[in-house]
């Protein structure tokens, strides 16, 4: 059966996949700089060879009569998204996907200095590479699908979600947000919660962060944390590789992002062993990726209960201060404060953050500025939006952020949509199970809650498109109501 020759052309590609996500994990974390122009020719051959196997004649035969073969509705799922997959590789050229990922490897290595130095300078004439192959990519892609290139950029990420979809999420956004955002100031003015005092060594962090790991249910046997530059997940389902960055007079930060990244990596190792190695046995979206991450953040790590239960292991890495009480860890992790860097800002403004990247890429994209203009647009929407200056701070402008570096235009919006489907989920689970805090502070309470994470999202898979999955879910498509009310209980209410 094609069907069946398909099944096995896909777990091969996986097999690279596999590969090429352990050596990237590697150039983050472990390789020395010298190894970076051989690793970038390693690195643009898996992808050429992953290209090849996923675009041959034989693929395009298999995918055709497949479709005239008895499936059941679990392979029908694949099928279609084998062909999706197929489609979207097959419309670009083997030089343009080898030109992309050496582009991509050679700026990113480089970016990792330059930020640093805040060497714009240095890290456009990379980027302008990058960008022109991303927007040659995007205009192929365009054509084949009738899309604007941005929107076919945004579909391999969220497929079936368009540009005008998310203006009207991100308009409707702006008419409440600011509202919620003076009156948590309003309400946070009248606590001055005490800075905790470091430092706060490196070892004890990671220490830290991987009992609250523990906590949320991470497999150690297929998975590990280390350090990089950029903290991401990364691997696969049987190999989950996650990373953070130490900053050794804050570990706030730090335990967050370990937090975080675990979500991403619950729901990874939590996809249905069936289906591994085949399309539909992936996840759904980025933005049900990440509503993951920003679950487990959000209204997990940064719940009061959990908070509370937190509490006590943070002394006994970092010793006993005022600054460790619960319940001043809870005001210090609800502060509201507009920042410049998007890994770091709070949950009200963050969406800022988004709402500006979504702007800047889909104008740069479809050539209505150019690379050479980032400094200037990025400094003049970061003071419409969040009243600061980025004027000659590229580091913390627009080079701030890796996903440019290898062409990862379209990927943004998925953030904030995350945010939007995790107040969903949250919503659902009290309707189902009960009160969130209530679950997390009884013995087994997050289990349960996993349990639900597991059942309604991580072993759907791709079996259902995102629609479906969130409408089995919770019982609705898409509703930005219940992030308003998330926001509200959580800053204004408490």
């Amino acid at each position: 059966m094609s069907y069946q020759l398909l099944e096995q052309r896909f777990q091969q590609l996986h097999h690279l996949q596999h590969l090429q996500a352990i050596c990237g994990w590697d150039q983050a974390t472990m390789m020395p700089d010298g190894g970076n122009q051989a690793r970038g020719a390693a690195l643009a051959e898996l992808a050429l060879l992953h290209h090849q196997k996923l675009t041959s004649v034989e693929v395009a035969d298999w995918l055709n009569t497949a479709e005239n073969e008895e499936l059941s509705d679990a392979q029908k799922a694949n099928l279609h998204e084998m062909r999706r997959r197929w489609q979207n590789a097959a419309l670009l050229p083997d030089d343009l996907v080898q030109a992309r990922a050496l582009a991509g490897s050679r700026c990113e290595h480089a970016w990792r200095g330059q930020r640093k130095n805040n060497d714009w300078k240095g890290f456009e004439p990379n980027l302008k590479v990058v960008v022109d192959l991303t927007r040659e990519a995007a205009q192929i892609r365009a054509e084949a699908l009738e899309l604007s290139p941005y929107d076919s950029l945004i579909d391999l990420y969220e497929p079936g979600m368009t540009s005008n979809q998310l203006l009207r999420i991100f308009n409707d956004l702006k008419t409440w947000l600011p509202q919620i955002i003076r009156q948590a100031g309003e309400r946070q003015s009248q606590y001055s919660p005490v800075k905790p005092e470091g430092p706060f060594p490196a070892g004890r962090q990671k220490s830290l962060g991987l009992h609250a790991m523990k906590m949320l249910g991470f497999d150690f046997n297929h998975g590990r944390l280390d350090i990089s530059t950029h903290p991401f997940c990364g691997g696969v389902p049987e190999d989950v590789r996650i990373t953070t960055r130490y900053n050794e007079n804050d570990f706030m930060s730090s335990l967050m992002g370990v937090i975080h990244e675990t979500g991403h990596a619950r729901y990874e190792q939590g996809l249905p062993v069936a289906w591994r190695g085949q399309p539909v046995g992936e996840a759904r979206s980025m933005g049900i990726h990440e509503s993951q991450s920003l679950f487990f953040e959000m209204q997990l790590a940064r719940h009061p209960a959990f908070l509370h239960r937190m509490a006590p292991l943070i002394k006994q890495h970092f010793g006993d201060q005022p600054a460790l009480e619960a319940d001043n860890l809870i005001q210090l992790y609800s502060r509201i404060e507009p920042g410049f860097i998007r890994v770091d800002a709070d949950e009200l403004t963050y969406p800022a953050h988004i709402i500006l990247r979504f702007e800047i890429e889909q104008a740069l994209i479809e050539g209505k500025i150019q690379v050479h203009d980032l400094p200037e647009v990025w400094n003049t929407k970061m003071q419409q939006y969040l009243g600061l200056s980025t004027k000659g701070n590229d580091a913390m402008g627009c080079m701030q952020d890796i996903h440019w570096t290898d062409g990862s235009f379209g990927y943004f919006p998925s953030y904030t949509l995350g945010a939007i489907y995790a107040a969903q989920f949250a919503g659902a689970i009290e309707r189902d199970i009960g009160n969130i805090g209530d679950l997390i502070a009884s013995d087994n309470g997050l289990s349960l809650i996993f349990n639900w994470l597991k059942n309604n999202v991580w072993e759907k898979a791709s079996l259902l498109s995102t629609d479906e999955l969130i409408c089995q879910a919770t019982g609705e498509p898409l509703n930005t109501q219940w992030f308003r009310h998330y926001l509200e209980q959580r800053y204004t209410m408490l």
